[in-house]
């Protein structure tokens, strides 16, 4: 007995994995799915379950597989019509449509279906036939909300699950079974099957419906626990494992890069330091994503490459203006070192923009990164907590790979009081503040570092202006009070700079 049941532990150490076919869904399973079990895959009508079968099915067909394809729900024309619409082709998979004319009977006074006791019986003496012939390594059964209504009660219900799970792990099935959830209360096929995925439609007031997978259950195996986002889209699901930056540490030199204007290097300390993130915060025009922009071009001269994810603006309108302030990004995007993305947070899932990130560093050896702004990001997530929680480990993330990261946060209001959305300040390493203030008679600006975790900044206040050569940064306020409030006060005889050729961008 003891030797049977090392036997059997032996076996379940290296039982055999395989892929489903769905971008994302292996890495959150660490692997893949035990082979020749039975699965769960439930969620409301809409998200997505019959697609997920299709891909399963058609990942084995890849490798040689038989698959089968067992629908009680839909028509073999509706499930050629959905293959179709993502550009697939399903000769491949063997189709058993119990939903069809021959399984009616013209002398039953019914218009679909034999009384039950009969019917429950013919399909599954249906199933059992076709797996027979065909002998498929990966079934998917849609689904068993019919199943439950033939079965009319619980008991007789599972004991009809266990025989087609115990049916097919005798023929060395992987098996997919799909359940739109009909019945909330119903547990069965939790306790049944060897592993549970939830899928998850949830509808935003305005924008693109949310989808988001969640693993229940899944024996023997470790997988990422947690929702993970996910889109339906022609091509199929592509779903985003949820970053977590502890996996993803990384080797670096912290060192300090210049920002392209000396005198903002030395009110930083040196520049910015690779491997940190820092935060640029200020009222609307106040110049906060031309000086971010400034501090990109001085990386792509130096050879790095960047990524800058633009929230708020549009494209046209981000190239004309810097190149009007003398930093023209065409040559770096012809030469491929600097990718520009527009992004619609009201089409875009959390999960995908962390997911477009990570692609970025490990797929293109992005270096620097910019994001602006948090504003926008922050429409795109279901609620503050859980920007801070993603933020915390996107950040991290960034930083264990040493990228220089700048992000970019707006402030409602442009002199005197003023407020923001979310405040950030204590994940970021460095944190830049801009302002306007009222001098001689003329709206200007502001700028100073706030904090810097990595090295010794300096504690003035500065006069930035912008014009059609980059930015200027002018000598210390020291005859102002009040500079950052945006109505100071002056006792002193600090020189202004000279504007007559500022841009007022």
């Amino acid at each position: 007995m003891n030797a049977s049941a090392t036997s059997r532990g032996a076996g379940l150490e290296t039982a055999r994995r395989i892929t489903t076919g769905v971008p994302g869904l292996d890495d959150i399973l660490c692997g893949g799915l035990t082979a020749d079990r039975v699965y769960l895959v439930e969620g409301t009508p809409g998200t997505g379950k019959t697609t997920l079968g299709l891909q399963f099915l058609l990942e084995g067909a890849a490798r040689g597989e038989a698959g089968l394809y067992i629908t009680l729900s839909e028509t073999a024309d509706e499930l050629h019509a959905v293959a179709h619409s993502h550009g697939w082709s399903l000769d491949a998979i063997a189709i058993f449509e119990l939903a069809s004319d021959a399984m009616l009977d013209p002398d039953a006074q019914q218009s679909v279906l034999y009384p039950a006791e009969v019917e429950l019986g013919e399909t599954t003496r249906g199933v059992m036939d076709q797996v027979e012939a065909i002998r498929p390594a990966r079934v998917v059964f849609d689904s068993l909300s019919e199943m439950r209504l033939l079965a009319q009660n619980p008991l007789r219900y599972r004991r009809q699950i266990l025989a087609l799970k115990q049916f097919f792990a005798a023929r060395a099935c992987t098996v997919l079974m799909l359940d739109d959830k009909t019945s909330q209360t119903d547990q069965h096929l939790h306790s049944i099957a060897h592993g549970v995925v939830s899928l998850e439609q949830v509808a935003q007031e305005f924008g693109k419906e949310r989808r988001r997978v969640n693993i229940i259950k899944m024996r023997g195996i470790r997988f990422r626990g947690g929702y993970h986002d996910y889109v339906l889209e022609r091509g199929g699901i592509t779903m985003f494992p949820r970053l977590v930056a502890a996996e993803h540490a990384g080797d670096f030199v912290p060192v300090a890069r210049s920002t392209g204007t000396p005198d903002l290097d030395r009110l930083l300390g040196g520049g910015l330091v690779a491997g940190t993130n820092t935060l640029i915060v200020g009222p609307s025009g106040v110049g906060k994503t031309t000086l971010t922009v400034r501090c990109m071009v001085a990386a792509l001269a130096r050879g790095e490459r960047a990524a800058f994810y633009l929230f708020d603006e549009g494209l046209g309108t981000f190239y004309a203006r810097a190149a009007a302030l003398g930093m023209d990004l065409k040559p770096y995007l012809d030469r491929g070192t600097l990718m520009v993305r527009h992004i619609d947070p009201a089409e875009l899932a959390p999960g995908q923009f962390a997911q477009m990130l990570v692609d970025a560093v490990e797929g293109h050896g992005v270096d620097f990164i910019v994001i602006d702004s948090l504003n926008a990001y922050l429409q795109a997530m279901p609620g503050e907590q859980y920007l801070m929680l993603q933020m915390r480990e996107l950040l991290t993330y960034l930083n264990q790979k040493g990228v220089t990261t700048t992000l970019v946060l707006g402030e409602h209001g442009l002199v005197g009081e003023v407020r923001r959305d979310v405040d950030l300040s204590y994940l970021s390493d460095c944190t830049m503040l801009l302002r306007f203030f009222e001098a001689a008679g003329k709206l200007r600006r502001a700028i100073t570092v706030v904090k810097s975790r990595t090295v010794s900044h300096a504690l003035t206040i500065h006069e930035l202006r912008l014009h059609g050569g980059g930015i200027d940064i002018g000598g210390s306020l020291q005859g102002f009070e009040g500079i950052l409030t945006g109505l100071p006060t002056y006792h002193g005889e600090t020189a202004l700079m000279t504007a007559d050729d500022d841009a007022d961008q």
